[in-house]
């Protein structure tokens, strides 16, 4: 999908706002999803020829609502003043409050009239799996390697997201090292019970003419089993404790530069359940 970005100024009749805009394909855009929550009207469809949504703050500063006529200005690709009058469809919040209070977002034919222009800045190409970013990235690359493009993948533009996951990465990370002492000290000492409990039975084995190795192999042997009977009991107790979370789900704050919480879930991961079996 095609997006024309630009900035301009947004009057109300009474008042004028510097805003960030941007022209794309409506009923493309409404495949991503969550991108936006709609507060008030609707989202825009490709019906909507001079339809224009804002965001929260751009509403709340000209004191606009669904079906308030107003005035974009900006300038054209040549440099000279242009203007369009749009009706209000819909308030949208998104994930930053920042960008709410500046983003109005209008269709791809109205932001190219507005602009005098039949380009696009940005081709967005979205993915069925977040798994096939870096490898989708390398194709392009070098399907279009000669054509003067820059290739940015999402994670790539939000340095907002990238910094969050290293921080919760080393959080949760150091937490992971505390339990996992913890549970290496707990199992040794229950080993170490059980072993010293059983001195009089391997004695009796020895003196049966058992070996020592014999005995130490018996002793891993069931230490392996109820290893394993543990593993498999403690990965179906937690898949059923996240598959039963995720279905009430967990309320979350606002985090950073957002208006409003959100209500998050276990995702469940192969090869995290993988590794805690193993652990």
């Amino acid at each position: 999908m095609l997006r024309l970005s630009f900035s301009g100024l947004l009057n109300n009749g009474r008042a004028d706002l510097a805003v960030a805009g941007e022209g794309m394909e409506p009923d493309k855009e409404a495949r991503l999803g969550s991108f936006v929550t709609i507060l008030k009207g609707r989202p825009l469809g490709d019906q909507d020829r001079f339809g224009i949504v804002i965001g929260e703050g751009v509403a709340k500063a000209l004191k606009l609502s669904p079906g308030s006529q107003i005035t974009l200005v900006t300038n054209t690709a040549d440099g000279v003043l242009n203007s369009l009058d749009f009706e209000v469809i819909g308030i949208f919040r998104s994930f930053s409050k920042d960008y709410d209070n500046r983003a109005v977002r209008v269709p791809l034919a109205a932001a190219r009239d507005l602009l005098a222009t039949d380009a696009a800045n940005t081709v967005v190409v979205l993915l069925h799996s977040t798994l096939d970013t870096d490898r989708v990235k390398g194709e392009i690359e070098q399907s279009l390697a000669d054509r003067g493009v820059e290739i940015m993948a999402w994670h790539d533009l939000s340095d907002f997201y990238k910094k969050t996951i290293e921080l919760y990465r080393r959080q949760f990370g150091f937490l992971q090292v505390i339990t996992l002492v913890m549970v290496v000290l707990s199992v040794a000492n229950s080993v170490s019970m059980t072993t010293f409990e059983r001195v009089g039975e391997f004695g009796t084995m020895r003196a049966m003419g058992d070996s020592n190795r014999k005995i130490f192999r018996l002793v891993v042997l069931e230490n392996v089993i109820v290893g394993l009977v543990g593993a498999t009991a403690g990965v179906i107790a937690g898949l059923a404790l996240a598959i039963a979370i995720s279905a009430v789900g967990i309320p979350m704050p606002p985090p950073p530069n957002a208006e409003s919480g959100y209500t998050a879930s276990v995702r469940i991961v192969p090869s995290i359940v993988l590794a805690s079996f193993a652990v």
